[in-house]
């Protein structure tokens, strides 16, 4: 390989796999190897426990332990959402795990068909990090809540009953456990479970906006207004009476895929075979990467420097690059340094390069976008580097 080689924190296939995640910048890189590294017991693999499991699995969870006593019946289907009509009857600890390690084969599975009770609990709870409590039953609640706080684990508890659902976490960062809230159990018949008040699986929201943030743990429900009479689908004296080219009214594909920009002449870009020839050679360039730094922390091209679109044009960056353009330039002819701009596929570049065109001197340097981007870098030079 050329001497612009790829320079990977996770494998091409946890990037790959992984890839929606590790660009948030609350995760990244870093996040992901900690997701990867930890171990989640999950007590109960019904209503809750399933779509818990189903997540954490998907998100690279390394060890997954599943327990649950019963086996999979009719009535459960219509909201655990991991078990089939071709498992009824099967234990659902096997179920859940089967059905988890065919998501994802990197997470490691343990079923537990067992009664979990004080005889158990503190063998099996030791060798995870997190607890969640996805059962349905006060005994079970106390029984984990004390072992964890004995086990020095953090519990997530969830519920579910009718058209209701709780969750939050104890014995975690100097919150409080289950029992600093409730000291003594409620009295059985105040208590109702699942078979005998029933519970909601899918449900709705008429005329109301349920809004969720997943980073701040907030909800918030808003009121939305009536139909409309005078809207132009709906109304009373409606206009769009057939389908129409919803391409053309929104003026966008019908994809979530990214669109191709073009916004530069031909004579402003270069391929990356051009890319890897030149990184052969000693020809003195400015090479800049212009990810988000989330980006760039998970799989970057060596000699790259970093530094995101939104900063680019900025005062303090145009003075630095003009730094490096100067050295660079000291032994040069004028108009043969070039300053080369690459991103994920090719689009972030074509800003950038309009927006240094306005703040560095063309007599001095050119200024080209890597057409593609990496994604052509690992298409055509490179298979062994990942995309994301």
């Amino acid at each position: 390989m050329a001497s612009i080689h790829s320079e990977l924190s996770l494998d091409k296939h946890a990037i790959g796999r992984y890839s929606r995640q590790l660009i948030l910048p609350e995760i990244g890189t870093k996040g992901q190897k900690s997701i990867m590294n930890s171990s989640v017991l999950i007590v109960g693999a019904g209503g809750l426990g399933c779509p818990a499991t189903l997540y954490l699995a998907a998100a690279g969870i390394g060890k997954l332990g599943i327990i649950d006593y019963d086996e999979v019946e009719l009535s459960n289907l219509h909201r655990q959402v991991l078990h089939k009509e071709t498992n009824l009857n099967v234990k659902k600890a096997e179920s859940a795990s089967t059905y988890a390690m065919e998501l994802n084969s990197g997470c490691q599975c343990i079923p537990y068909h067992v009664q979990l009770d004080s005889t158990n609990a503190m063998d099996i709870i030791k060798n995870y990090d997190i607890v969640l409590d996805c059962t349905d039953n006060a005994a079970t609640r106390y029984l984990l809540n004390d072992a964890c706080v004995l086990s020095k684990k953090p519990l997530v508890s969830g519920s579910a009953l009718r058209f209701e659902g709780q969750l939050t976490v104890y014995n975690h960062e100097g919150g409080p456990c289950y029992r600093c809230l409730y000291p003594k159990p409620p009295p059985p018949e105040a208590v109702t479970n699942c078979s005998d008040g029933g519970v909601l699986g899918p449900t709705s929201f008429s005329q109301k906006l349920f809004m969720f943030d997943g980073l701040n743990g907030t909800f918030r429900t808003i009121c939305l207004r009536g139909r409309q009479k005078s809207c132009v689908v709906c109304g009373d004296d409606p206009s769009v009476t057939e389908l129409i080219d919803y391409e053309q009214f929104c003026g966008a594909s019908a994809t979530d895929k990214c669109q191709k920009l073009n916004l530069l002449d031909k004579t402003d870009h270069v391929t990356v075979e051009h890319l890897l020839s030149v990184s052969t050679t000693n020809t003195p360039s400015v090479y800049i990467d212009v990810r988000p730094q989330v980006e760039f922390d998970i799989c970057h091209l060596k000699n790259f420097q970093n530094i995101p679109l939104n900063k680019i044009a900025s005062e303090e960056h145009i003075a630095l690059l003009n730094q490096q353009i100067t050295s660079l330039c000291a032994n040069e002819e004028k108009g043969q340094l070039t300053v080369y701009i690459l991103c994920k596929q090719g689009n972030d570049s074509q800003k950038a390069v309009l927006k240094l065109k306005e703040k560095l001197d063309s007599t001095i340097v050119k200024i080209k976008n890597i057409q593609g981007g990496l994604a052509a870098w690992s298409n055509r030079i490179d298979p062994n580097f990942p995309t994301y």
